[in-house]
């Protein structure tokens, strides 16, 4: 009982953070959230939203002068995929960008090969992607909740495993990538409605810093 309250005031007092800062620009936003909230607390916030996407990206923020600087390059990098990909939903969160991508666009229904048009829109993505090296990236698979909760589990996996293994083959490093299936559990619109369950059916892209950015903008913030 005592973790749950814990966990619900430190969720409360995040949403009260960021209602009240609604009016800074992303910039500022990853100045502080990451004094605010750690690895823990990004992952307790992004189960209450349902969305793992916040929490990753939360719990991995750096915060101070350091994650100013984090910030200001991911909104360069987050204002290029949207020119370049304009299939894409690009989002700000944090000190990191996600990228979703409606399964309708990358793959046929209920199928996890990806199709030539789906290909030529990750190419574009890939372009942004190898320009700005010093990002890991976390590839999601969702699915709506039609089916079993096994196979819809296995389909994400599927999915995301195969936009993976593209972008792999397409020059970005392996070691920036890492892949994560969550079936019909994450879902982040109605799945009551025919256009809520097309939403659902998703491969999100978390793009965060790594350690040698991370480490650069230390270098940076204290000069």
């Amino acid at each position: 009982m005592k973790k749950l309250v814990i966990s619900m005031y430190v969720v409360l007092s995040m949403a009260m953070f960021l209602v009240g800062c609604a009016s800074w620009n992303r910039t500022q936003k990853g100045a502080v959230v990451g004094t605010a909230a750690g690895g823990a607390t990004g992952a307790v916030i992004g189960r209450a939203a349902g969305n793992t996407a916040l929490g990753a990206i939360i719990g991995a923020t750096v915060g101070g002068a350091t994650g100013a600087i984090i910030g200001n390059q991911m909104d360069k990098q987050a204002e290029e995929i949207k020119k370049t990909v304009p299939d894409a939903n690009v989002e700000r969160v944090g000190e990191g960008i996600v990228v979703e991508f409606n399964s309708n666009v990358l793959f046929g229904f209920d199928q996890s090969a990806l199709s030539d048009e789906s290909k030529s829109s990750l190419d574009k993505l890939v372009l942004v992607l190898n320009s700005y090296a010093d990002t890991d990236i976390e590839v999601q698979g969702h699915t709506d909740s039609k089916g079993s909760e096994v196979y819809n589990q296995s389909l994400s996996e599927r999915r995301a495993t195969a936009v993976s293994s593209y972008l792999r083959n397409e020059g970005v490093v392996i070691r920036r990538i890492t892949t994560k299936g969550f079936g019909e559990t994450l879902p982040k619109y109605d799945n009551k409605t025919a256009d809520g369950r097309t939403q659902n059916r998703r491969v999100e892209f978390l793009i965060t810093a790594n350690e040698k950015m991370k480490a650069e903008a230390e270098a940076q913030s204290g000069k």
